[in-house]
């Protein structure tokens, strides 16, 4: 009996010894998860907030920029950058209609030619970009306050000047991707183009208060129409000199170009309207072939002719919608 009771006794032990340590286990469990978890925590992490998102605190702020040139600024717009100031439209004395909802946090920096550089000065950029042709040999002044940046616009084309900026603000693919959804843009508004005008020739003439002004093959006009659209441009076009934006005009040689289409850049100013209205009314207009043929398409000022990377697409979406019709 009592070797009996011994060994009953000896099995209880065992077993309550082997019940302990079944217990103390899961008080281990906790320990060794969280020793093997701390890499794949990060990794959630990083996977919710990669390197470039408003929620990566590790990602360095955006740049203060300060753009001493209307179609630079229009290029930051288009990356999703407002400057902390830009100058402003010269004839508007205010930003141009078309981008001035995205600079309500911008100051105005006055025009081109005579920029305000204590307000420039008192909003503390790091960089400054500017224009080449109205920067010309004064650059000093501006590397005073802060990094330079000098662009020539007839350096290439709005895309290279975008693209330029891109790589500057570390945000290359945002310009590259612009740049192709503006090019694939442009193919569907050219075949729309092409059922309405066909392979005539295209000219555009701007109508101001005061006279007429028939654009050239240069910038700003002269490249949506004649190379991102591919349209001919109408007689004489070509031969206005390739220093000038435009050539002014009176309206008895408007029948010398012999266009089959005409753009007209309609100023907003009373006086614009007026001359236009007088002009449909004269005989000379009245017999001109792209008149006869209704062919005859009525563009603002802004956004056609801001040659910058917004610009471009906002005058894009604008003959989409008429060529639509």
């Amino acid at each position: 009996m009592k070797k009996n009771l011994l060994i009953c006794m000896a099995m209880m032990s065992i077993l309550i010894v082997s019940a302990c340590g079944e217990k103390a286990q899961p008080a281990a469990s906790p320990q060794q998860s969280t020793a093997s978890q701390p890499a794949a925590t990060t990794q959630t992490n990083t996977a919710a907030q990669p390197t470039g998102s408003s929620g990566d605190k590790a990602v360095a702020k955006e740049p203060r920029i300060a753009s001493v040139s209307i179609h630079l600024t229009n290029d930051l717009l288009a990356l999703g950058i407002a400057p902390v100031g830009s100058v402003i439209g010269g004839d508007l004395k205010a930003f141009l209609p078309h981008v001035a909802d995205r600079l309500k946090n911008t100051k105005p920096l006055g025009v081109v030619t005579d920029p305000d550089m204590e307000t420039l000065l008192s909003l503390k950029p790091e960089v400054i970009y500017l224009d080449q042709q109205y920067a010309g040999k004064d650059i000093a002044k501006y590397e005073k306050i802060a990094k330079t940046e000098v662009f020539n616009l007839d350096d290439g084309t709005w895309r290279d000047q975008v693209k330029k900026i891109g790589k500057l603000v570390s945000r290359e693919q945002q310009a590259d991707d612009f740049v192709k959804a503006y090019q694939a843009q442009t193919e569907r508004v050219k075949a729309l183009v092409n059922n309405k005008i066909g392979n005539g020739t295209v000219m555009a003439v701007r109508v101001t208060a005061k006279e007429l002004r028939v654009f050239s093959t240069r910038r700003p006009m002269g490249p949506f129409l004649y190379e991102d659209l591919g349209l001919k441009p109408a007689k004489g076009v070509d031969k206005i000199s390739k220093d000038k934006a435009f050539e002014v005009i009176s309206q008895e040689v408007l029948p010398d170009y012999d266009a089959d289409a005409i753009f007209i850049v309609l100023n907003k100013e009373d006086g614009a309207q007026k001359l236009y209205q007088q002009l449909q009314t004269s005989p000379i207009w009245q017999g001109l072939k792209a008149v006869k043929a209704n062919h005859i398409y009525v563009v603002p000022e802004q956004p056609w002719l801001d040659y910058s990377a917004m610009g471009a697409k906002m005058a894009m979406d604008d003959a989409e919608k008429i060529f639509t019709k």
